[in-house]
């Protein structure tokens, strides 16, 4: 399997975990469940970088909708990266 292909599944696998969560949040029930407990761990420490520089306005949080386009960033940088070292070989 090609190295960018499987770089660009963990990313697009992470960008549906950040959004779920996001929707797990509007339901409290949900949210404390197993399943939103464990995306809870592995979705925000990155959302909590965001969180300490942006606060909520009122009960929106716009820290998930910046890390999401941060991630996509994260990725063109991954990719071009990735791109050049595999030139150098």
């Amino acid at each position: 399997m090609d190295i960018f292909k499987v770089i660009d599944w963990a990313f697009n696998i992470y960008y549906i975990m950040i959004f779920v969560y996001i929707l797990f949040s509007w339901f409290p029930n949900v949210q404390g469940s197993p399943v939103g407990t464990l995306l809870g761990r592995l979705v925000e420490p990155y959302l909590s970088v965001f969180r300490r520089f942006i606060p909520p306005i009122g009960v929106i949080d716009l820290s998930p909708i910046v890390a999401l386009f941060a991630l996509h960033f994260i990725r063109i940088g991954v990719f071009a990266i990735l791109a050049w070292i595999l030139r150098l070989f």
